[in-house]
């Protein structure tokens, strides 16, 4: 399934598998002087790729290697012979394998899919590209993932988050995420002047620094609140009782990748990185 809206120079496209005739689980990608940032997932691949049929592409920019943010790839790269990939270098030997380098999880594989493999070329953080009409600036803001970045065009205002920025106040993480790292990746964002944030799976935002500052001081507060209970010789599961709320549904259908546990246990484990900011080759 395939939804498409615009903003201002921005297309943006909504994909998500069908099933039971409803999309499940979308992800957003975005088209912007000739660049998709991102691609969606490998079961809204071919949707995509006609809806870009008249479309000049010149370049695809990935947030990250989640398979839904890198779906569709390989088919159009295999249709545009000079279609260059761009990604954080951590990314790109996934890019080139994703099946080997990123075993996908059964509801992975349900909603998203395999992607085909592309060939990519590594981004350094703060480093510019150019299109047509607009300058991008690369970002690198891990903890959702360990190769995740965002694009920020100073002259219009716009950021693109990938999945750094998702709506909501987080009960449950994915296995491997950090979140101190996500934290500090978030307050790297926000205090750029932006007057537009696009993110991987949310809603478009003007204005986005009071989303991303109420963000923040909820994923912080909660975190001290884990802190000082585990200080008190709480162990996880009294803290996910205490914090969390009832178990979630998507703890059952992620089959216990996506929990309430793997939220306290991300504030535990990387408690000594909190408020730090590791960039590349530092």
């Amino acid at each position: 399934m395939l939804k498409t809206s615009t903003y201002n120079s921005v297309t943006r496209f909504d994909l998500a598998r069908t099933i039971a005739g409803r999309g499940r689980y979308w992800t957003t990608a975005y088209l912007v002087d000739g660049t998709m940032i991102d691609t969606g997932c490998a079961h809204t691949a071919r949707e995509l790729v006609k809806a870009l049929d008249e479309t000049r592409l010149i370049r695809i920019i990935n947030t990250h290697t989640h398979e839904d943010h890198i779906g569709a790839n390989g088919i159009l790269q295999r249709q545009h012979a000079d279609l260059e990939i761009f990604a954080h270098p951590l990314a790109i030997p996934v890019l080139e394998d994703p099946r080997g380098k990123q075993p996908l999880h059964p509801y992975r594989k349900l909603f998203w899919g395999w992607p085909e493999p592309s060939h990519g070329h590594p981004l350094a953080d703060e480093e510019w590209i150019e299109t047509d009409h607009f300058r991008f600036q690369v970002l690198y803001t891990p903890g959702h993932s360990p190769d995740h970045i965002c694009l920020y065009e100073p002259e219009q205002g716009w950021l693109f988050t990938g999945d750094l920025f998702v709506g909501g106040w987080d009960r449950a993480l994915r296995e491997g995420y950090n979140i101190w790292q996500i934290i500090a990746s978030l307050k790297r964002v926000a205090a750029l002047p932006a007057t537009v944030m696009f993110p991987g799976s949310a809603r478009v935002r003007e204005n986005p620094k009071n989303d991303l500052d109420a963000k923040i001081a909820y994923l912080e507060e909660f975190g001290d609140k884990v802190l000082n209970l585990h200080h008190k010789g709480w162990d996880v599961n009294a803290i996910v009782r205490a914090l969390c709320g009832k178990p979630m549904f998507i703890e059952l259908i992620t089959l216990g990748n996506f929990t309430r546990q793997h939220l306290v246990l991300s504030y535990l484990r990387n408690a000594d990185g909190r408020d730090s900011f590791i960039r590349p080759g530092r």
